[in-house]
């Protein structure tokens, strides 16, 4: 396997693969090649993002649990709105949860949202109300991972912490040339360890000046997303690019090696809108199941055995609609799973259907005021409009999946995001 170095002519080898195949690990000379030009090219092309005009320790802190595995673009928005709305640990620890998640409606995987408003709490109880800049300290704290723990330290405390996501597996895999997955335990330790020799190397005040370990880290984040892209990377822009294994063997489209995916399997779900009054039925969601506390329309899986639309809304809602009418097939294809959920339209008699909870009737503009799932926000949506049932032969549920990127991340065991 290569290491980075100064390839002499066709036939060199650095003195960085020379010292892999006896058997020892990059020094710090040739961990340290990598970090001027990585600093030079970020500090000229960087993007503006608004996280990055703060060092808030609670700003950076949102920012970066929001982009796990969420595009900058779709963020923006959220983490403005958010801290608008919850400028401060204090704010966000008193915030009743409903709030929260509606807040973060939209971006998925709702249980950060609910460890955010829980660390908060923890914050403000166990800290004080100060953020705690500790690695070990935000550690402990629920849904900071290994990756955003490291990331606050370096980008908002100017420690030297590596901060290695889906985007930083990918780069240092193809300029190490590691052949091995960042699924294995050593080659994951391998990684965090270069990612650890970088930021210290970085964070070195003889050569690069102080707090250039949270630009380092920026930096590999930053390369992987605009760059050294999962697919069609454009090498002739890297700044690194003499010093990539990957490159110079042809071998961009092998690393990282992420193993064979998991075949998806289908879930099919039935969902149904019922309306009384101009009122419609919506239920909570308990706790403990996906989407805890979020609130959805009247819904049940699918087994498998055939029934109509009617049968399944007898059984969901104790009693069997006078009529039935499919309004949408919407369709969610994520790592896991092949999503169908069909949507009807059920008409009962006034009365015919009781609204114990969690089950509630709710106005169009208290629905407004609800956190749904994606799915069930695209069915709120299509009601919205003036003329509803022409609106619902439009509707698509289609939630980006996970890309190779996002993949490498989950392999790595980082909690990072994607940041294209």
């Amino acid at each position: 396997m290569l290491r980075p170095g100064t390839v002499r002519g066709p036939g060199a080898v650095s003195r960085c693969a020379r010292s892999r195949v006896k058997g020892r690990r990059p020094g710090v000379a040739c961990v340290r090649a990598l970090v001027r030009p990585l600093l030079a090219w970020f500090r000229r092309n960087a993007r503006v993002l608004p996280w990055r005009r703060t060092r808030d320790p609670y700003a950076i802190w949102i920012s970066e649990i929001m982009l796990q595995q969420t595009r900058v673009q779709t963020v923006i928005p959220y983490w403005q709105r958010w801290m608008r709305e919850l400028p401060g640990v204090q704010s966000l620890a008193r915030a009743r949860l409903g709030t929260v998640l509606k807040l973060w409606e939209g971006l998925g995987y709702y249980t950060r949202a609910r460890n955010l408003h829980q660390a908060a709490r923890i914050i403000v109880e166990k800290h004080r109300g100060r953020f705690p800049e500790r690695f070990d300290d935000l550690l402990a704290l629920p849904g900071i991972g290994r990756y955003t723990a490291g990331a606050i330290c370096s980008i908002a405390f100017h420690q030297p912490t590596p901060a290695l996501d889906g985007n930083g597996v990918r780069v240092l895999t193809r300029i190490f040339g590691m052949a091995g997955n960042p699924r294995e335990k050593n080659t994951k330790a391998e990684l965090w360890n270069l990612a650890q020799e970088l930021a210290h190397a970085a964070a070195n005040p003889r050569r690069d000046g102080e707090g250039n370990c949270s630009l380092l880290n920026q930096a590999l984040i930053e390369l992987g997303a605009v760059i050294c892209a999962p697919r069609r990377p454009k090498c002739p822009l890297c700044p690194v690019r003499k010093h990539c294994a990957a490159l110079r063997e042809n071998r961009t489209d092998q690393i990282p090696n992420l193993g064979k995916r998991t075949a998806s399997t289908e879930r099919r779900f039935a969902a149904f809108v019922v309306e009384s009054k101009g009122r419609f039925l919506v239920r909570q969601r308990p706790r403990g199941v996906i989407n805890a506390r979020l609130w959805a329309f009247p819904n049940v899986e699918l087994d498998g055995r055939r029934a109509e639309a009617s049968q399944r809304a007898e059984g969901l809602l104790g009693s069997r609609p006078l009529a039935s009418h499919p309004l949408a097939e919407l369709r969610n294809p994520i790592p896991r799973y092949r999503i169908t959920m069909e949507v009807f339209r059920a008409e009962f008699a006034d009365g015919a259907v009781k609204a114990p909870a969690p089950n509630r009737w709710c106005s169009p503009a208290q629905l407004q005021t609800l956190a749904f799932p994606s799915a069930h926000r695209k069915i709120l949506e299509a009601l919205r409009s003036p003329s509803h049932e022409q609106k619902f032969k439009s509707v698509t549920w289609k939630l980006r999946p996970l890309g190779v990127g996002d993949a490498g991340r989950v392999a790595a065991g980082c909690s990072g995001d994607t940041r294209r």
